[in-house]
C-alpha cells in the first residue's frame, strides 16, 4: 500500500501535472494572435503502479510530454502553394510594371477579335497607338497641302513625337528589366538568409531535445514559419533527419547539413546580361520551379522580352518602310534621296536631323520641280494603313494593338490564376487553423479545467497532512 507517504507523493505529482497543463494553456493563450504559433498539448499517463498485498496500486498522474499539434502533410501542402504564390505574384508585379511602362492598357470594349480597332485595339490617349496614328494622319494633312510649310512642320513634330514615344517607352523597358535583375540580387540575399536563420535554429533543436528528452516546439514552429518564407522566394525541398533538424535541397543540390551552411545561391549573368542563379561553392546552375525569384525571371525573359522584341520590330519596320516610301520623293528645292527616320530600334529611332533642322526638306512629291505634288506624301500616309510582311501582315496599329494585348492578356490570366490561389490557400489556411490554431474558447475552458482539478489535488495534501497529525497524535 502507499500509505500517507506514497499518497503525498501521488498528490504532489497530481499538482505538478496539472500545474503544467495550466502553464500550457497559458502558453497558447499568450500566442492566440501569433500567426506561426501551433497549439500545445500535455500527454498524461498513469505514473507507474506499486505492489501491495491488495495488487497493484496506482500512484496518480505524470505528464508525459507536451504535443504540438500539427498536420505534417498540410503545412508541406502549404509550403508548396506559397511558392506558387510568390511565383504568380512576382509576374504579377513584373507585369504592372510593364503595363505602366507603356502608359496604355487593353481597352476591351473597342478591341476586336485580332486587338485591331479605331485605336488598334489599345486604350489611353497619350500612348504610342496615338502617336502612330498622329504620324500618318500629319502625312494624310500634308498631302492635301503640300507645300504648307505649316503642315511640314506640324509633321516634323508629330515624327519627333512618336520617336519620343519610342524611346521613352524602351528605356523604361530596359529598366525595369535592370530592376528585375536587382531584385534576383536582393532575393538571392533574403534566400540566402533564411537558409542561415533555418541551419542556426536546427542547431538549437537538435541540442535542446537532447539535452531535455522532448520536443523543441516554440523553436519548431520560428523553423516553419522561416521555411514558409523560404518557400515564397524559391521551391526546395525539405528532408527530416532523425535528429529533429531539417536538409534544405534546391534542385538537386544540398544546402545545409543540420545546423552547417554547406552552399548558397548567387546570381550570374549567363553572357546576355539576364542573370540567372547558382550555388555559390558548387557553382551549378539552379533550375527552379516556383517561388518569386523564379517568377522575377519567367516574366523578365518572357512577357518583358518578348514585348521588347515587339516594339523593336516595329521601330525597325517603320524606319525601313517609311524611308523606302521617301528617299525617292522631292522637297520643295528638288533634292531627294533624304531618309526621314534614323535608327534601328525603339531605343534609336529619331527623325533626321536635316528635318529637324528644316521641315522644306521633307519630300512630299513624286516628282522634281513640282512642289505642289503629293505623291509621296499620300503614299506615306497610306502606308499606316497598309499590311506588311515583316509586322506579320498586319498594319502598325494591328501589330502594336496585338503586342499590348498580349501582354495585357498575361497580367489578366496571371490575376485570375492569383485569385485561384488565393482560394486554395485560404482552404488549406482554414484547414491548419483548426488543427493548430489556438481558441479562446477551448484553451479558457482548459484552464478552468486544471485549476479545478489543482485545487482537488492540494486539498487531497490538506487532508493527508490532517491524516499524519492524528497518526502522530496517537503516539503520544
Amino acid at each position: 500500500m502507499l500509505g500517507i507517504f506514497g499518497t503525498l507523493g501521488l498528490a504532489t505529482r497530481s499538482l505538478s501535472a496539472y500545474q503544467r497543463g495550466a502553464e500550457v494553456a497559458g502558453h497558447n493563450l499568450a500566442n492566440l494572435h501569433n500567426p506561426a504559433y501551433a497549439r500545445q498539448r500535455i500527454e498524461l499517463q498513469t505514473s507507474p503502479t506499486v505492489s501491495s498485498h491488495l495488487g497493484p496500486q496506482g500512484t496518480g498522474v505524470e505528464v508525459v510530454v507536451i504535443r504540438q499539434l500539427r498536420d505534417a502533410l498540410l503545412d508541406r501542402q502549404i509550403q508548396t502553394e506559397t511558392s506558387v504564390r510568390g511565383w504568380l505574384e512576382a509576374q504579377q508585379q513584373t507585369l504592372q510594371y510593364t503595363q505602366a511602362a507603356l502608359g496604355q492598357s487593353i481597352d476591351r470594349q473597342a478591341a476586336g477579335i485580332d486587338g485591331s480597332a479605331a485605336n488598334g485595339g489599345v486604350g489611353g490617349q497619350h500612348g504610342l497607338a496615338d502617336a502612330l496614328t498622329g504620324l500618318f494622319n500629319a502625312w494624310q494633312s500634308l498631302s492635301a497641302n503640300p507645300t504648307s510649310s505649316t503642315e511640314r512642320q506640324l509633321l516634323v513634330i508629330q515624327a519627333q513625337n512618336l520617336a519620343t514615344q519610342f524611346n521613352q517607352t524602351s528605356e523604361r523597358l530596359t529598366q525595369l528589366n535592370t530592376a528585375s535583375n536587382d531584385r534576383l540580387r536582393e532575393d538571392a540575399k533574403s534566400v540566402n538568409a533564411l537558409i542561415q536563420d533555418i541551419a542556426q535554429l536546427n542547431g538549437r533543436i537538435v541540442t535542446a531535445e537532447l539535452s531535455r528528452n522532448g520536443v523543441a516546439n516554440d523553436l519548431r514552429d520560428l523553423r516553419l514559419q522561416r521555411m514558409e518564407d523560404l518557400a515564397g522566394l524559391v521551391q526546395f525541398t525539405a528532408v527530416e533527419l532523425d535528429s529533429g533538424a531539417v536538409d534544405l535541397v534546391i534542385d538537386g543540390q544540398p544546402l545545409t547539413n543540420s545546423a552547417v551552411v554547406i552552399d548558397q545561391l548567387e546570381t550570374y549573368d549567363p553572357g546576355d546580361g539576364q542573370l540567372l542563379l547558382r550555388t555559390r561553392t558548387a557553382g551549378a546552375p539552379v533550375q527552379l520551379t516556383g517561388g518569386a525569384i523564379q517568377g522575377t525571371i519567367d516574366a523578365r525573359d518572357g512577357a518583358l522580352t518578348s514585348l521588347r522584341g515587339d516594339l523593336d520590330l516595329l521601330a525597325a519596320t517603320l524606319v525601313t518602310e517609311v524611308n523606302a516610301r521617301h528617299a525617292p520623293g522631292y522637297d520643295l528645292n528638288g533634292n531627294t534621296g533624304q531618309p526621314f527616320f534614323t535608327g534601328t530600334d525603339a531605343r534609336s529611332l529619331r527623325v533626321h536631323e536635316v528635318l529637324t533642322a528644316d521641315s522644306s526638306r521633307v519630300q512630299a512629291a513624286g516628282a522634281p520641280g513640282a512642289p505642289g505634288d503629293n505623291r509621296t506624301a499620300l503614299s506615306l500616309a497610306q502606308l499606316g494603313s497598309t499590311a506588311l510582311a515583316a509586322l506579320g501582315n498586319q498594319t502598325f496599329q494591328q501589330h502594336y494593338g496585338q503586342t499590348v494585348a498580349r501582354m495585357g492578356q498575361s497580367l489578366a490570366s496571371t490575376n485570375l490564376q492569383i485569385e485561384t490561389q488565393t482560394v486554395v490557400e485560404g482552404m488549406l489556411q482554414r484547414q491548419r487553423e483548426a488543427v493548430s490554431g489556438v481558441s479562446l474558447d477551448e484553451e479558457m475552458a482548459s484552464l478552468i479545467l486544471f485549476q479545478r482539478a489543482f485545487q482537488a489535488s492540494a486539498r487531497l495534501v490538506s487532508t493527508l497532512d490532517e491524516m499524519l497529525v492524528t497518526v502522530v497524535n496517537l503516539g503520544n
